[in-house]
């Protein structure tokens, strides 16, 4: 039997009621803004230009107060991770490690950056936390490249599975419905892989301050949406 689809009105608010939905709202406001200004549609000279890079910055600072204690949840996933191998446990410390110091990292950038903290270590700091993230999106992508890989190996002893059962001619609805979910899963995976490759490119942008290769603003900002975007999706479809 197919769920009945919730109210949207009540899944609004089960979304808003997760600081990640908060998050990923002012993530998609920032890095439409950034877009506009590094686009150039509206000139620099206009007040509305000065205001939209106000409202970006004062965004980002804001962004960083919902992280204070996320880097908790990385620890408890490294602790309930699934791991049987030497190599997924590199790749999961690598991951979980590496955005836990991120986020822990972060909760100083914030302090410094509203003012209650000396701000003399704030570049260092935010160098440390780009590194921390980087790294951490390595071994995410990773391990999602080796899930993908196991969920295509699923996906194709279901098909084989259902082919056999439509030979036979013997019911086959129970794996069809499981094919589904697979390929639904599938799909949510490799936007998540694309998600982590977008802010992995931030991330790198952050360790090179913005110079090098594929550091130009407005690639950037789009990179931003796109990630904002795709966890918006997930965080969605999750609540």
């Amino acid at each position: 039997m197919e769920p009945k689809n919730r109210d949207f009105l009540i899944h609004l608010e089960a979304y808003l009621s997760k600081r990640d939905g908060v998050d990923k709202l002012l993530k998609i406001s920032r890095y439409a803004s950034k877009i506009i200004i590094a686009s150039s549609v509206i000139p620099e000279s206009l007040p509305l230009s000065r205001r939209l890079k106000s409202f970006e910055s004062s965004v980002g600072v804001s962004r960083k107060a919902f992280r204070l204690g996320k880097f908790v949840q990385d620890l408890n996933a490294l602790r309930s991770a699934n791991i049987s191998s030497k190599e997924e446990l590199i790749l999961s410390i690598l991951a979980y490690g590496g955005e836990g110091l991120y986020y822990f990292v972060e909760q100083f950038v914030w302090l410094g950056k509203a003012g209650l903290i000396d701000k003399k270590n704030l570049s260092n700091l935010q160098k440390i936390s780009a590194w921390c993230e980087f790294i951490g999106y390595i071994g995410s992508v990773s391990l999602k490249v080796k899930e993908l890989k196991k969920i295509s190996e699923d996906e194709a002893c279901l098909v084989s599975t259902i082919e056999i059962s439509i030979i036979r001619g013997i019911g086959y609805n129970e794996e069809e419905e499981k094919l589904r979910k697979l390929r639904m899963k599938k799909l949510m995976k490799r936007l998540s892989v694309i998600q982590d490759f977008a802010d992995g490119l931030m991330a790198l942008a952050d360790i090179r301050d913005g110079k090098g290769l594929f550091s130009g603003p407005l690639l950037l900002s789009s990179a931003g949406l796109l990630s904002a975007l795709i966890s918006t999706h997930k965080n969605w479809i999750s609540c």
